[in-house]
């Protein structure tokens, strides 16, 4: 199953993968977790490729529902540059991570190894998420703040960059820079509001200033 908010990617990945029909085949494809979560009720797949950046909803939210059924295993398949998500996502059981810029050979060999029970990671990934789970259970938690940053998608962390840079800038003008609707950036700083636990907009300044999130 295909997990992304771009029709292009869905079609893309979906004839992609269509024209391996010996070894693998799309059972089904989801924009939003709301379709995700529908096609998961009516089939198992046995790889999700997952996007976590889904039109402003993190794609880390969908993993619990995604690999409740033992017989699943996901693949991220992302432009996440943030490496602090990629790590939670293999923390709560992702099984790869893949790059958007990555060439059909590597996307159908990587969801080939994946459904093999193999991981797909790069050297500098894997070696930090086995520090964290060699580390001695009394270690240091982690900073609260910044899981509160990684569950900011893609998206967010431009919307709040771009706050800081523009510092009054009025919401009409920063939905103009970001070719969106007022509307739609009122939604986006409701959710990174929620995200960040701050009420308005000169918190966010504040917030993002003091842990300079200033830039992407």
């Amino acid at each position: 199953m295909i997990v992304d908010d771009h029709p292009t990617m869905l079609w893309g990945l979906s004839k992609l993968i269509s024209g391996e029909t010996t070894r693998m085949k799309v059972i089904g494809t989801a924009r939003n977790a709301e379709e995700a979560n529908a096609h998961m009720q009516d089939a198992v797949p046995d790889v999700v490729l997952l996007d976590l950046d889904l039109d402003g909803e993190s794609g880390l939210n969908l993993l619990p529902a995604l690999l409740a059924n033992p017989a699943t295993r996901v693949l991220i398949l992302t432009g996440e540059r943030q490496q602090t998500v990629l790590d939670q996502a293999v923390q709560q059981g992702a099984r790869g991570i893949l790059r958007k810029d990555a060439s059909a050979e590597q996307v159908l060999k990587a969801i080939e190894k994946v459904h093999q029970g193999e991981i797909w990671l790069d050297r500098s990934t894997l070696g930090r998420v086995f520090t964290e789970f060699m580390e001695p259970t009394t270690a240091q938690k982690p900073d609260p703040e910044a899981v509160k940053q990684a569950s900011l998608t893609g998206r967010e962390r431009k919307i709040i960059a771009m706050i800081v840079e523009g510092q009054g800038a009025s919401n009409k003008v920063l939905a103009a820079k970001l070719f969106i609707s007022e509307h739609t950036l009122r939604n986006h700083l409701t959710s990174i509001y929620n995200k960040l636990d701050v009420g308005n907009r000169l918190e966010l300044y504040v917030y993002a200033v003091k842990h300079q999130m200033g830039h992407l």
